[in-house]
């Protein structure tokens, strides 16, 4: 047999047990008497609510282990904010916990009544955050890509996450029109010259919060995955020391950024100073441990959202 078709109607009707029940804490004999039906009437209503996805969880029980972590974390590396979330051993999922912390702490920020300026940078667990997001009406903010979003190829780049936050938010958002890597230093700087182009850099200096993530350079690294640099480019930054990038600029085991190569090319802006910004990467496992140690360690970041294992490593290195 087919499913039996839920009507608008229906639907209607469980929205709003459901928020009496979940928002409002009332009992399902409240929520009866409320809307004038049976108690099982009331308790499907609000199992429909629930199985339509017309309600999100959100699991706010302090975790006694993470909470430590994380003030271990805030402590020894001089952070001013610092999420773990439980890992799953059963899972190979590089975004699985931190995508939902990273949803959370973007949703607090652009919740505040006071305009602030959002900085994005790029990447698969930034994209997996801003699609948990809820659509906000926040038109007193804005949102300022830190990197290109053009590929090699003329296409959009896939993980540029800027319109996707976009079409989440009623704020004005500020793309990057340039290519990620430009094709020369003396192209870079063309490019950087055009005044819509300049305006977007300024924006991006004045972030009053930025949210990053932190890309390995290992064999399969993401920018040569995705097709940004070229493997010959990936081997000479892995002989000149690079471990890890942030928007496509590359850094050594210091945090220190690698002088020349791909970097001069880099048509990215500059991380937002630490001094005027929260600039939060969102990273965790193995492969990412190198860099997002390496970003402590230069002081690159003062907010981190990660899991137990990574923050475990970290606190053991």
């Amino acid at each position: 047999m087919s499913k039996p078709e839920i009507t608008n109607t229906k639907l209607d009707d469980a929205a709003r047990a459901g928020w009496l029940y979940y928002v409002a804490g009332n009992t399902q004999d409240e929520i009866a008497a409320k809307l004038g039906v049976s108690r099982q009437s009331a308790q499907r209503m609000v199992s429909l609510a629930v199985s339509e996805g017309l309600v999100k969880v959100r699991l706010d029980h302090p975790i006694a282990h993470c909470l430590d972590l994380a003030a271990q974390l805030k402590k020894r590396f001089g952070l001013k904010m610092a999420e773990v979330v439980p890992t799953d051993p059963g899972s190979t999922s590089t975004t699985l916990g931190v995508a939902d912390a990273a949803a959370a702490e973007m949703t607090r920020w652009l919740k505040t009544e006071a305009p602030v300026v959002v900085g994005i940078g790029t990447g698969r667990t930034l994209k997996a955050a801003i699609e948990m997001l809820s659509p906000i009406d926040c038109p007193q903010h804005k949102v300022v890509s830190l990197t290109g979003n053009i590929a090699p190829d003329g296409s959009a780049a896939f993980y540029n996450v800027i319109f996707n936050i976009a079409e989440k938010i009623k704020a004005r958002s500020f793309p990057m029109p340039l290519p990620v890597i430009a094709s020369s230093p003396e192209e870079r700087e063309l490019l950087h010259s055009q005044p819509m182009i300049r305006s977007v850099l300024e924006l991006s200096a004045k972030a009053d919060v930025a949210f990053i993530g932190i890309g390995d350079l290992g064999d399969d690294a993401p920018l040569f995955v995705d097709g940004f640099i070229s493997r010959a480019e990936l081997q000479t930054l892995q002989r000149a020391g690079a471990v890890f990038e942030i928007v496509g600029r590359a850094f050594d085991r210091n945090g220190i950024a690698i002088e020349g190569l791909t970097n001069e090319r880099v048509a990215s802006a500059l991380i937002p100073s630490r001094e005027t910004a929260m600039v939060i990467a969102i990273a965790k496992g193995e492969k990412k441990m190198p860099g997002i140690a390496a970003a402590l360690k230069g002081s690159l970041i003062n907010g981190l959202i990660t899991d137990e294992h990574t923050a475990e490593a970290l606190l053991a290195d």
